[in-house]
C-alpha cells in the first residue's frame, strides 16, 4: 500500500513566488502525514487563467492584454531557480511530485506559454515536462500546443504514473500512450469538474485498469487579486466560486474511494494498492493480451518540437 495525496488549494493567483512557497508548504504538510505521492492541480502555478471564459477572446483586447502580461511575467521558467522551494520540500520529504505549471519557453521566442505538468522526484529532480498537447478553445490564445516530448510513465516508489491534462483525458490515443508503458496511476490535473468528468475518469480507471487520481481546480472569488481588471464585472460580488474543484480517486475497477471533493478547500489522502493494475488486467488489458497489433497499431512521436534548428560549421 502506498499513501497518495492531492492538494486541492488556490494558488496565490498571478503571483508565482507566493504560489510556489505555498506549494513547498503544503508538500511539507502532507509528506508529515505519510504522502509519497502528491499531486496538484492544472496551471497551479502561478494559477489557471480562468478569465478566458469570460473575456471574449477576439475582443476586450485591453483586458485580455493586461492579464496576458501578467501570467507571463509570473510563469515558470524551468531553466532558472522559480521552483527551488519545492524541489527542496520534495528532497527533504524523500516524495514525488507533480504539479501543474505555467511554462514560460526558455527557448525559441522566449515568450510562449504552455499548459505544462512536470514530475519531481525524491531528489528534487524534475524528471519529467509533459505539456498540454491541444489547448482547449479560448485556452488557445493563451498556451501554445505541446507535443509528445513528456508522454511517458515513470517508474516511481509509488508506482509507475504518467499524466495528462484536463481533455487530454478525452484523447484516446494519448490516453493508449501511457497505457502502452505499464501505466499504474493515472493523473489527471483538471479544470473540469461534475458527474461528466467523474464518468470519465471510471472509464479511464476501467479501460486502462489503473488508479486515477483527478486534481481539480478550486477557486474561488476571494482568491484574486484585489488589482485583477474589471473584477465585479467578470465576477459578480455575490458569485463565490468560480470553479469547485471536484479531485476525486478511482480505483482500477471503477470505484470511487475518496471524493470529489466539491466547493472545499483542502486535500485527498488515501492508501492505495499499486498491485491492483496488474491484477485487474487478467480480463481485460488494453496495451497487452487484448490489443490486436496485427489490426491497429500506433505511432508516437517523442521528439521536443522547435521552429528552428540552427546547424553550426565546425
Amino acid at each position: 500500500m502506498h499513501k497518495v495525496a492531492i492538494i486541492q488549494e488556490a494558488p496565490y493567483v498571478l503571483d508565482k513566488i507566493r504560489t510556489i512557497k505555498k506549494a513547498a508548504e503544503l508538500i511539507n504538510s502532507v509528506a508529515a502525514q505519510g504522502a509519497k505521492l502528491i499531486v496538484f492541480p492544472e496551471a497551479f502555478i502561478p494559477g489557471y487563467p480562468a478569465w478566458i471564459w469570460r473575456l471574449r477572446p477576439g475582443g476586450d483586447w485591453t483586458t485580455n492584454e493586461e492579464l496576458h502580461v501578467r501570467l507571463l511575467k509570473n510563469s515558470v521558467d524551468l531553466s532558472s531557480d522559480d521552483l527551488k522551494p519545492m524541489l527542496a520540500a520534495a528532497k527533504n520529504n524523500d516524495v514525488t511530485v507533480v504539479c501543474g505549471i505555467n511554462e514560460r519557453d526558455n527557448l525559441n521566442s522566449q515568450a510562449t506559454i504552455f499548459n505544462s505538468v512536470i514530475t519531481i522526484n525524491g531528489q528534487g529532480q524534475i524528471i519529467n515536462n509533459h505539456r498540454k498537447l491541444m489547448p482547449t478553445n479560448p485556452e488557445r490564445m493563451v498556451w501554445g500546443m505541446g507535443d509528445g516530448h513528456g508522454l511517458n510513465v515513470l517508474d516511481t516508489p509509488v508506482g509507475k504514473i504518467g499524466s495528462l491534462i484536463c481533455w487530454e483525458s478525452y484523447m484516446p490515443l494519448a490516453r493508449y500512450a501511457l497505457y502502452a508503458q505499464g501505466l499504474e496511476i493515472y493523473i489527471a490535473p483538471t479544470y473540469d469538474s461534475g458527474e461528466a468528468w467523474i464518468g470519465t475518469m471510471q472509464h479511464i480507471a476501467r479501460e486502462g485498469k489503473c488508479w486515477v487520481l483527478s486534481c481539480g481546480v478550486a477557486l474561488e472569488r476571494k482568491d484574486l487579486p484585489k488589482d485583477f481588471p474589471k473584477l465585479d464585472e467578470l465576477y459578480p460580488i455575490d458569485e463565490e466560486w468560480i470553479n469547485p474543484g471536484g479531485s476525486l480517486i478511482v480505483s482500477p475497477s471503477g470505484e470511487i474511494i475518496s471524493g470529489p471533493l466539491s466547493k472545499e478547500k483542502g486535500y485527498l489522502i488515501a492508501d492505495i494498492d499499486v498491485e491492483l493494475a496488474a491484477s485487474s488486467k487478467r480480463a481485460l488489458d488494453v496495451a497487452g493480451h487484448y490489443a490486436r497489433p496485427d489490426v491497429f497499431t500506433l505511432q508516437v512521436d517523442k521528439s521536443r518540437q522547435s521552429s528552428t534548428y540552427f546547424k553550426h560549421n565546425s
